[in-house]
Protein backbone atom coordinates (compact mmCIF):
# COMPACT_ATOMS: atom_id res chain seq x y z
CA UNK A 1 0.00 0.00 0.00
CA UNK A 2 1.18 3.45 -0.95
CA UNK A 3 -0.32 6.82 0.66
CA UNK A 4 0.40 10.00 -0.97
CA UNK A 5 1.97 12.37 1.66
CA UNK A 6 3.74 11.91 4.12
CA UNK A 7 2.98 14.53 6.48
CA UNK A 8 -0.13 15.82 8.52
CA UNK A 9 -3.02 13.74 7.28
CA UNK A 10 -0.93 10.96 6.03
CA UNK A 11 0.19 10.26 9.84
CA UNK A 12 -3.34 9.91 10.55
CA UNK A 13 -4.12 7.67 7.65
CA UNK A 14 -0.69 5.32 9.39
CA UNK A 15 -2.90 4.99 12.16
CA UNK A 16 -5.64 3.34 10.79
CA UNK A 17 -3.42 0.83 9.41
CA UNK A 18 -1.32 0.36 12.18
CA UNK A 19 -4.32 -0.69 14.88
CA UNK A 20 -5.36 -2.78 12.33
CA UNK A 21 -1.66 -4.56 11.58
CA UNK A 22 -1.71 -3.98 8.24
CA UNK A 23 1.67 -1.97 8.00
CA UNK A 24 3.92 -4.70 6.04
CA UNK A 25 4.77 -3.34 2.78
CA UNK A 26 3.02 0.23 3.75
CA UNK A 27 5.06 3.02 1.79
CA UNK A 28 4.41 6.65 1.77
CA UNK A 29 5.15 9.31 -1.19
CA UNK A 30 6.36 12.95 -1.06
CA UNK A 31 7.73 14.50 -3.95
CA UNK A 32 7.31 18.26 -2.81
CA UNK A 33 9.01 18.31 0.57
CA UNK A 34 12.68 19.10 0.42
CA UNK A 35 13.08 18.71 4.13
CA UNK A 36 11.64 15.12 4.34
CA UNK A 37 13.63 12.20 4.99
CA UNK A 38 14.20 8.74 3.96
CA UNK A 39 11.58 6.83 6.68
CA UNK A 40 9.14 7.89 8.25
CA UNK A 41 9.74 6.87 11.98
CA UNK A 42 12.85 5.46 10.81
CA UNK A 43 10.37 2.26 9.29
CA UNK A 44 8.59 3.31 6.31
CA UNK A 45 10.43 4.02 3.24
CA UNK A 46 9.29 7.44 1.95
CA UNK A 47 8.98 6.94 -1.98
CA UNK A 48 10.21 10.47 -3.96
CA UNK A 49 9.70 10.49 -7.69
CA UNK A 50 7.03 8.94 -9.90
CA UNK A 51 9.45 6.23 -11.25
CA UNK A 52 9.74 4.58 -7.63
CA UNK A 53 5.69 4.73 -7.48
CA UNK A 54 5.29 3.19 -10.61
CA UNK A 55 7.65 0.20 -9.55
CA UNK A 56 5.93 -0.02 -6.75
CA UNK A 57 2.49 -0.40 -8.40
CA UNK A 58 3.76 -3.45 -10.67
CA UNK A 59 3.38 -5.57 -7.31
CA UNK A 60 1.11 -3.77 -5.15
CA UNK A 61 -0.96 -1.57 -6.47
CA UNK A 62 -3.26 0.08 -4.17
CA UNK A 63 -2.93 3.70 -2.68
CA UNK A 64 -5.19 5.66 -0.82
CA UNK A 65 -4.74 9.68 -0.12
CA UNK A 66 -2.98 11.31 3.11
CA UNK A 67 -3.16 14.55 1.84
CA UNK A 68 -6.50 16.45 3.38
CA UNK A 69 -7.01 19.28 0.65
CA UNK A 70 -10.21 17.94 -1.29
CA UNK A 71 -9.06 19.57 -4.99
CA UNK A 72 -5.67 18.17 -4.52
CA UNK A 73 -6.87 14.94 -3.26
CA UNK A 74 -8.92 14.74 -6.75
CA UNK A 75 -5.88 15.57 -8.64
CA UNK A 76 -3.66 13.53 -6.88
CA UNK A 77 -6.10 10.14 -7.77
CA UNK A 78 -6.31 11.10 -10.73
CA UNK A 79 -2.34 11.69 -10.90
CA UNK A 80 -1.08 8.17 -9.70
CA UNK A 81 -4.22 6.41 -10.95
CA UNK A 82 -2.47 7.17 -14.72
CA UNK A 83 0.84 5.80 -13.40
CA UNK A 84 -0.60 2.19 -12.94
CA UNK A 85 -2.29 3.06 -9.29
CA UNK A 86 -5.56 1.45 -7.57
CA UNK A 87 -7.52 3.91 -5.50
CA UNK A 88 -8.56 2.27 -2.03
CA UNK A 89 -10.18 3.43 1.29
CA UNK A 90 -8.84 3.44 4.22
CA UNK A 91 -11.67 2.65 6.85
CA UNK A 92 -10.17 2.41 10.70
CA UNK A 93 -11.85 -0.53 12.13
CA UNK A 94 -13.39 2.06 15.44
CA UNK A 95 -15.24 3.58 12.94
CA UNK A 96 -19.63 2.10 13.08
CA UNK A 97 -20.67 1.38 9.98
CA UNK A 98 -24.38 0.69 8.98
CA UNK A 99 -24.93 -2.83 7.98
CA UNK A 100 -27.63 -2.30 5.45
CA UNK A 101 -27.51 -0.16 2.22
CA UNK A 102 -24.08 1.92 2.78
CA UNK A 103 -22.10 2.97 -0.20
CA UNK A 104 -18.35 3.96 0.23
CA UNK A 105 -16.84 4.91 -2.79
CA UNK A 106 -13.60 4.41 -3.61
CA UNK A 107 -10.30 6.25 -1.72
CA UNK A 108 -12.30 7.46 1.31
CA UNK A 109 -10.57 8.19 4.23
CA UNK A 110 -12.64 6.83 7.55
CA UNK A 111 -11.29 7.57 11.07
CA UNK A 112 -12.06 5.91 14.70
CA UNK A 113 -14.95 7.09 16.54
CA UNK A 114 -16.78 7.95 12.78
CA UNK A 115 -20.65 6.63 12.65
CA UNK A 116 -22.32 5.95 9.43
CA UNK A 117 -25.80 4.76 9.25
CA UNK A 118 -27.74 2.37 6.81
CA UNK A 119 -28.80 3.40 3.12
CA UNK A 120 -25.63 6.47 3.41
CA UNK A 121 -23.77 7.05 0.77
CA UNK A 122 -20.34 8.61 0.35
CA UNK A 123 -18.38 9.63 -2.30
CA UNK A 124 -15.27 8.82 -3.33
CA UNK A 125 -12.54 10.52 -1.98
CA UNK A 126 -14.16 11.61 1.24
CA UNK A 127 -12.74 12.31 4.36
CA UNK A 128 -14.87 11.32 7.28
CA UNK A 129 -13.23 12.40 10.21
CA UNK A 130 -12.90 11.61 13.79
CA UNK A 131 -16.77 11.16 15.68
CA UNK A 132 -18.30 12.40 12.92
CA UNK A 133 -21.75 11.28 12.57
CA UNK A 134 -23.59 10.40 9.06
CA UNK A 135 -27.13 9.40 9.93
CA UNK A 136 -29.86 7.96 7.60
CA UNK A 137 -30.03 8.43 3.81
CA UNK A 138 -27.12 11.10 3.78
CA UNK A 139 -25.57 11.58 0.97
CA UNK A 140 -22.09 13.06 0.38
CA UNK A 141 -20.56 13.60 -2.51
CA UNK A 142 -16.72 13.04 -3.84
CA UNK A 143 -13.93 14.58 -2.37
CA UNK A 144 -15.29 15.93 0.62
CA UNK A 145 -14.11 16.73 3.85
CA UNK A 146 -16.40 16.28 7.10
CA UNK A 147 -14.39 17.34 10.15
CA UNK A 148 -14.29 16.17 13.69
CA UNK A 149 -17.63 15.93 15.72
CA UNK A 150 -19.92 16.95 12.56
CA UNK A 151 -22.77 15.75 12.40
CA UNK A 152 -25.20 14.79 8.62
CA UNK A 153 -28.88 14.95 9.61
CA UNK A 154 -31.15 12.38 7.90
CA UNK A 155 -31.98 12.73 4.31
CA UNK A 156 -29.29 16.23 3.72
CA UNK A 157 -27.22 16.31 0.76
CA UNK A 158 -23.24 17.68 0.46
CA UNK A 159 -22.28 17.89 -3.23
CA UNK A 160 -19.03 17.65 -4.05
CA UNK A 161 -15.78 19.17 -2.75
CA UNK A 162 -17.49 20.63 0.14
CA UNK A 163 -16.03 21.21 3.84
CA UNK A 164 -17.76 20.59 6.45
CA UNK A 165 -15.98 22.35 9.21
CA UNK A 166 -15.50 20.64 13.55
CA UNK A 167 -18.69 20.49 15.18
CA UNK A 168 -21.00 21.77 12.68
CA UNK A 169 -24.64 20.35 12.43
CA UNK A 170 -26.90 19.79 8.69
CA UNK A 171 -30.51 19.67 9.08
CA UNK A 172 -32.48 17.09 8.15
CA UNK A 173 -33.42 17.39 4.22
CA UNK A 174 -31.04 20.17 3.73
CA UNK A 175 -28.62 20.56 0.77
CA UNK A 176 -25.20 22.00 0.14
CA UNK A 177 -23.70 22.81 -3.09
CA UNK A 178 -20.48 21.73 -4.33
CA UNK A 179 -17.38 23.63 -3.28
CA UNK A 180 -18.94 25.00 -0.58
CA UNK A 181 -17.48 25.66 3.05
CA UNK A 182 -19.47 25.19 6.18
CA UNK A 183 -17.89 27.08 9.31
CA UNK A 184 -16.97 25.43 12.07
CA UNK A 185 -19.82 24.78 14.69
CA UNK A 186 -22.09 26.43 11.98
CA UNK A 187 -25.92 25.07 12.73
CA UNK A 188 -27.40 24.94 8.80
CA UNK A 189 -31.27 25.08 9.10
CA UNK A 190 -31.74 25.76 5.33
CA UNK A 191 -29.80 24.84 1.76
CA UNK A 192 -26.48 26.32 1.21
CA UNK A 193 -25.78 26.77 -2.76
CA UNK A 194 -22.65 26.20 -4.07
CA UNK A 195 -19.39 27.98 -4.27
CA UNK A 196 -20.27 29.99 -0.82
CA UNK A 197 -19.10 29.74 2.65
CA UNK A 198 -21.90 29.79 5.16
CA UNK A 199 -20.99 30.09 9.39
CA UNK A 200 -23.34 31.03 12.51
CA UNK A 201 -26.04 29.38 14.41
CA UNK A 202 -28.26 29.52 12.31
CA UNK A 203 -25.77 29.21 9.36
CA UNK A 204 -25.59 32.28 7.01
CA UNK A 205 -23.93 32.80 3.84
CA UNK A 206 -20.81 35.10 4.73
CA UNK A 207 -19.39 34.85 1.38
CA UNK A 208 -19.36 33.78 -2.09
CA UNK A 209 -16.27 32.38 -3.84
Amino acid sequence: MLIIGAKGFAKEVLEIFHQKDETHNLHFYDDVSADIPDYLYEKFKILKNEDNARALFENHPEFTLGIGNPQLRSKLAEKFQNLGGKLTSSISKFAEIGSFGVEIGKGCNILGGAKISNDAKIGQGTIIYYNSIITHDVVVGDFCEISPGATLLGRCEIGTFVKIGAGAIIFPDVKIGDNSVIASGAVVRNDIPANCMAAGIPAEIKKTF
